[in-house]
């Protein structure tokens, strides 16, 4: 268990260092933004969608490396999916987070974002992890104050 925990942690800090998708997104069609107050995290999530399918994905911000690891998977994870399926996506990533875990097959379902499976056993880093999701409702749901994890 400590081995696939040490993978998770080098994952994490691997999409810190390089983040994917980490640009502005020109001729964006959704943009939301975030904020995480407690820690500073704030993140400007650009995305195109046409046809109720997100076409690409980009993001800026700075914060935490747990912050700046979910924005750069959760971008990657969402290019080419159906808005339905990125919206069914942010629940399960939201129940790994947040609930008690039912087993394998919940972060088995969720691939590669399954590695901040490990972050609810730290809850002051939870909105960290939450906050690129939350960001992408508020983009894809037209909401135009921005989000806060407060």
């Amino acid at each position: 268990m400590s081995e696939l925990r040490e993978l998770y942690q080098q994952v994490i800090l691997d999409h810190n260092r390089k983040p994917r998708n980490f640009r502005t997104l020109e001729g964006a069609n959704r943009t939301a933004e975030g904020f995480n107050p407690l820690c500073g995290d704030q993140i400007t999530l650009y995305l195109t969608v046409e046809d109720d399918i997100v076409k690409e994905a980009a993001f800026q911000g700075s914060g935490c490396a747990i912050s700046k690891a979910a924005a750069s998977m959760m971008t990657g994870s969402i290019i080419g999916k159906p808005t339905t399926e990125v919206d069914a996506l942010f629940h399960r990533v939201h129940a790994m987070l947040t609930t008690e875990p039912n087993g394998d097959a919940q972060t088995r379902e969720l691939g590669k974002l399954a590695v901040f499976s490990g972050v609810r056993e730290f809850p002051s880093r939870i909105k960290c992890a939450t906050l690129a999701w939350h960001t992408l409702q508020a983009a894809l749901h037209g909401a135009a104050a921005p989000v806060s994890t407060e």
